[in-house]
């Protein structure tokens, strides 16, 4: 019996010695009660905090590589900047979570919390951090809340059994504090507070809507495939390799970026310079900064649009080629449009393109979209796969090639005088009532889509086709990632509430009846004191 008390202490000892650096259990000498649950209420709310910035960060993968190319673009410096962020983030929502935990365990042990200076530093420095991020997001990066907010679509009726699991679970350390606590007020205020929280979430799915809440037989066909620029987590993006993975992706357009060079000739490159895709500082020393459109097709042609590719590691899928696919990554070359248009020609494949206009002192400048169409012309293309996006010299086009589908890079205006059936939007810009309201007009294509919840969502909502980075990802994809009729929904979320109220209910009277046990075990311990003292005398 000695060794269970003794294994008991040395526990509550580790807890009190981990939380306040006071490893002996003994009454509290500093501090006071109000002063421990200003910090405790801190250190919840900072695992939340935290918690919630891990999350948007998840979120934020699908479109972290835009973030590596703009960094790229500004300081010159490649790096995965999501392996930094995700690994800092789990370092500060595994030390709140686990203080936070110690916290608990000591509150349901009856001892004082006294949380050490260094964990109150700590705390204040965790705070601080994620403040930041999510200013910095708010400032640089503002869209990214688009993208959080529609992922509730996808996480929500999960996050509401998590968050009724975690309110459940601390019903045990409320009903120990409102049965031990003496002021009367703040053990009411607490109690309130906790109800409404437990209620909210109760009632919460009221308010869930997701679009993957539906019966099977409603969902729509599986959203096509375009490959944004080609297949560029397992090739070198807009170029010839890129373009053949993503046939072999079963996806059914190519999306690209078109400019034209010094002598004329329209090309595929993203950037406007040519330092992040090609060796042009190794080639043409001095002029890795200059735009591309100022290189002749002769110069361009000397370039590796490969090589790059293995040494900068763009997504983690690039580390995992096969010495054969590394030797043919090595052998890219920068694609004339004229390529691109053949190959898509031969797999009667659908091509969509931005136009990189040169600058207004260039030969093409003015006839750089005349040029492009002629290409396109003289091609066995057949004009119905071209998907033309750009708005420049739009009617102008039309003329020249009246087979051209047209597709529309902004949302409907009651100004449009065309009923623009076709759009190509950020997926950011459409609601699930957009989506489906616009699809029973024309087609809906949405960009960039990698992660498959995201894909699972908008093929819910019912989207034509979505541009991807991951199509050797999503095209393996049978069925979205969950799909829910409403009425198993529905009991999904009754069994969670009554399961949850039960437990809380039964935590409370189980804590009610050690309350009294304990009051009746002192009371009688007092009263075999007071009569050994009156012997004593």
């Amino acid at each position: 019996m000695e060794d269970g008390c003794d294994c008991g202490q040395f526990c509550v000892g580790c807890l009190m010695g981990s939380h306040s650096c006071n490893w002996r259990d003994r009454k509290k000498q500093r501090g006071s009660k109000c002063c421990d649950s200003i910090w405790f209420i801190l250190t919840l709310c900072t695992f939340l905090f935290t918690l919630v910035w891990f999350y948007v960060l998840l979120i934020a993968l699908n479109d972290f590589h835009n973030f590596n190319e703009e960094i790229f673009r500004n300081q010159g410096v490649w790096m995965d900047w999501s392996v930094i962020f995700l690994i800092l983030t789990s370092i500060l929502v595994t030390y709140s979570s686990l203080l936070l935990l110690l916290s608990l365990a000591l509150i349901c042990c009856g001892k004082p919390l006294d949380l050490h200076w260094f964990h109150k530093i700590l705390l204040v420095f965790t705070v601080l951090i994620v403040v930041a991020c999510i200013v910095g997001l708010d400032l640089k990066w503002k869209e990214e809340w688009a993208a959080a907010y529609i992922s509730l679509q996808a996480t929500a009726p999960f996050l509401h059994i998590g968050a009724v699991a975690g309110v459940t679970f601390l019903a045990w350390v409320i009903s120990g504090f409102f049965y031990h606590t003496k002021q009367k007020a703040l053990r009411v205020s607490v109690l309130l507070l906790y109800l409404c929280v437990v209620i909210t979430l109760y009632l919460l799915p009221l308010l869930i809507r997701s679009p993957c809440i539906m019966e099977p037989i409603l969902l729509p066909p599986k959203p096509h495939l375009m490959g944004h620029r080609g297949a560029p987590m397992v090739a070198p993006e807009n170029t010839m390799m890129s373009f053949k993975r993503t046939v072999a992706c079963d996806a059914y357009a190519f999306e690209s970026d078109v400019t034209v060079s010094l002598d004329g000739v329209p090309f595929l490159m993203h950037d406007k310079t040519l330092d992040r895709t090609t060796d042009v500082a190794t080639v043409f020393p001095g002029r890795e900064r200059e735009e591309s459109c100022w290189f002749t097709w002769t110069e361009l042609q000397q370039l590796d649009a490969g090589s790059w590719f293995l040494q900068k590691h763009p997504f983690p899928a690039a580390r995992t080629l096969s010495r054969e696919d590394e030797e043919e990554v090595k052998k890219q070359k920068i694609p004339a449009l004229q390529e691109l248009l053949e190959i898509a020609g031969t797999h009667n494949m659908s091509v969509i393109f931005d136009l990189r206009p040169p600058p207004n002192n260039h030969t093409y400048n003015k006839s750089f979209v005349n040029v492009t169409v002629e290409t396109i012309l003289k091609t066995n293309i057949s004009q119905e796969l071209i998907l033309w996006l750009p708005d420049d010299f739009r009617e102008e086009v039309i003329r020249q090639a009246p087979g051209f589908q047209q597709i529309y890079g902004r949302k409907r205006s009651i100004s449009d005088t065309e009923p623009l059936k076709k759009v190509n939007l950020s997926f950011k810009n459409l609601s699930t009532e957009e989506i489906r309201a616009y699809q029973k007009d024309g087609q809906v294509n949405l960009y960039v889509v990698d992660k498959p919840w995201l894909f699972s969502v908008l093929w819910c909502a019912g989207v034509s086709s979505v541009t991807t980075n991951a199509c050797h990802v999503l095209q393996h994809l049978k069925q979205p990632s969950w799909l829910i009729p409403p009425d198993t929904y529905q009991m999904i979320w009754i069994v969670t509430d009554c399961v949850s109220f039960v437990l809380i209910l039964w935590a409370f009277i189980l804590q009610r009846k050690c309350t009294r046990k304990r009051d009746i075990s002192d009371a009688e311990t007092a009263v075999l004191l007071t009569q050994i003292q009156s012997i004593l005398e």
